[in-house]
């Protein structure tokens, strides 16, 4: 037996603004559910983030159906969870995923948490805040107990573990029950395959470059999805890669090498099938706007995108009194200031409140705030005397 574990497809995600990124996530959506198909696994599960946040476009929405009708015809079976961004943080919201149970989809949720394919039961839960630590912890535990009554069992997550996340996560990964033949994961967007228990946690990754900072382990780990084979003792995984439809293409250049060093960009991406995405860095650039110039004038037509950088004559040296590499982003500044509190619940919270803010995500964010206070800091209630 065998199945295909993807996660954080990100359908209707338009990067940079651009509508070209946006159809590229669907191109490889696509591509993912063909592969699938011709790799002839027994079902699917995908581990959240299926869409890019809780109110698909109709065109992500219609990719997905698409697909997902594909497989249906192929008669495999689709499982999945909803992820923090394909969710509402908010008692009662139902994720866009429950629109498709009509077309097979079989949604784990907090009220449906397992299924059985056969003899392998699949149990999941969808993504929970690190506020929700507690009420996490006690769902797993449940989900354990069920676990242990069968041969093969999988554990569908959406969360951060400590071991694989630095500051956000939800979970230790001490939190996370030993007794699942495989676990899989989403939310980080690197390639991860562990060893865990008697089995195996696997963080797909995402299928398309998300972010610019997943470029390092897309470039040794490719991006796509696993087939998992649970005929053995342990869980055996192939990773499959799928090709992106662009490039990410990072130079850096000196400015008195400038016109040269972008005739040798100009050789490299004039065959590219679509356009890429140039990330130039100009070192001793004494003039940026003629810098500029040339850049744009050469490379407009050929480039999806252009980010260029420019550093001038003496930054190195500033970078010697700043550094850049270690400096504190807000996140841990965030932490390093309630660290007085000594309550790790405090510094998650704040962590959690400060992204959906930085999101603009208020419904969320008060939510969240709603749901710590009442259970960090419970009224009781008067009770009335005869």
């Amino acid at each position: 037996m065998k199945f295909a574990h993807l996660a954080d497809t990100h359908l209707g995600y338009r990067q940079f603004g651009l509508y070209e990124r946006e159809k590229d996530f669907y191109e490889v959506f696509e591509k993912i559910t063909d592969k699938i198909i011709e790799e002839k696994v027994d079902f699917v599960i995908h581990s959240g983030d299926l869409f890019d946040n809780s109110r698909p476009s109709p065109l992500a929405l219609l990719t997905f159906q698409k697909c997902l009708i594909k497989l249906k015809n192929a008669n495999i079976p689709v499982y999945a969870i909803a992820g923090n961004h394909d969710s509402v943080l908010r008692k009662g919201a139902i994720p866009p995923q429950v629109l498709f149970k009509k077309f097979g989809l079989k949604v784990i949720s907090p009220i449906n948490t397992n299924y059985m394919y056969e003899d392998v039961f699949i149990a999941g839960l969808p993504y929970y805040s690190s506020s929700q630590y507690k009420n996490l912890k006690n769902k797993l535990s449940d989900l354990s107990k069920k676990a242990a009554n069968h041969e093969k069992s999988i554990l569908v997550l959406h969360q951060g573990i400590d071991k694989y996340f630095n500051l956000q996560y939800e979970l230790e990964i001490g939190d996370v029950p030993d007794n699942f033949t495989y676990y899989a994961m989403g939310h980080l967007h690197n390639f991860i395959n562990d060893d865990f228990g008697e089995g195996k946690l696997v963080y797909p990754g995402s299928s398309e470059v998300w972010k610019t900072s997943e470029l390092e382990d897309y470039r040794k780990n490719g991006k796509g999805f696993v087939i998992v084979d649970l005929d053995g003792k342990k869980p055996s995984i192939d990773r499959i890669k799928i090709d992106i439809p662009r490039e990410f293409i990072d130079r850096t250049l000196d400015y008195d090498n400038l016109v040269s060093g972008i005739e040798e960009i100009k050789q490299t991406i004039k065959d590219f099938d679509k356009k890429p995405i140039l990330n130039l860095t100009v070192n001793n650039v004494t003039s940026t706007s003629n810098a500029h110039e040339i850049i744009t004038e050469e490379l407009d037509d050929l480039a999806l995108m252009i980010r260029p950088k420019f550093k001038v004559p003496g930054e190195e040296s500033i970078d010697l009194i700043i550094d850049k590499e270690n400096a504190l982003g807000p996140i841990e500044v965030l932490s390093s200031r309630l660290e007085k509190y000594d309550d790790a619940e405090i510094i998650k919270f704040a962590t959690e409140l400060y992204n959906l803010l930085s999101k603009d995500k208020s419904e969320d964010a008060k939510e969240l705030m709603d749901e710590f206070y009442k259970e960090k800091y419970p009224i009781e209630e008067e009770v009335e005397e005869d």
